[in-house]
């Protein structure tokens, strides 16, 4: 084999690596089961990977998390109650999109929040403070005619 046709099939298998997250012994014979069972897995974080999916991630737990998923729709649960289940057990931080409740507003709010008191700041660095003129005393104009006219003290 090439080490162009290595470099390119390398290439492939790293875009392919998610799609290999759901093992084949994961899958539920019911189409129907499984395709929800794939939209609960893409709304539901890894708790290890935190920025991916379980349905995305190869790590044990969100294999764990897929098995359990599966394991609560073939006992019958809804969407809704898996949800409920995990959320209970994991707590808010399970779900990819959490709830905006107080708990989470700093989650949901603060980069904005943050984006605000920035940019406030900038304006107001910007902003030039103009200056006041302040009249020259007596005794400083005569210094400056002095100066002017080339004579000093």
């Amino acid at each position: 084999m090439t080490a162009r046709l290595a470099a390119t099939l390398g290439l492939l298998l790293a875009f392919a690596a998610p799609a290999f997250a759901v093992n084949p012994d994961e899958r539920l014979a019911d189409p129907v089961l499984e395709a929800r069972a794939r939209t609960l897995g893409k709304s539901l974080r890894c708790l290890v990977c935190q920025n991916q999916s379980i349905d995305d991630s190869n790590a044990d737990l969100a294999h764990d998390l897929r098995v359990l998923v599966r394991e609560r729709l073939t006992a019958g649960d809804s969407d809704p109650q898996v949800l409920a289940y995990l959320q209970a057990r994991y707590g808010d931080y399970v779900l990819l999109k959490p709830p905006v409740d107080p708990a989470t507003w700093v989650l949901w709010f603060g980069p904005g929040a943050v984006l605000l008191v920035g940019a406030g700041v900038l304006i107001l660095r910007r902003r030039p403070v103009p200056a006041v003129p302040v009249p020259l005393s007596a005794e400083e104009r005569a210094r400056v005619d002095l100066l002017m006219a080339g004579t000093e003290e």
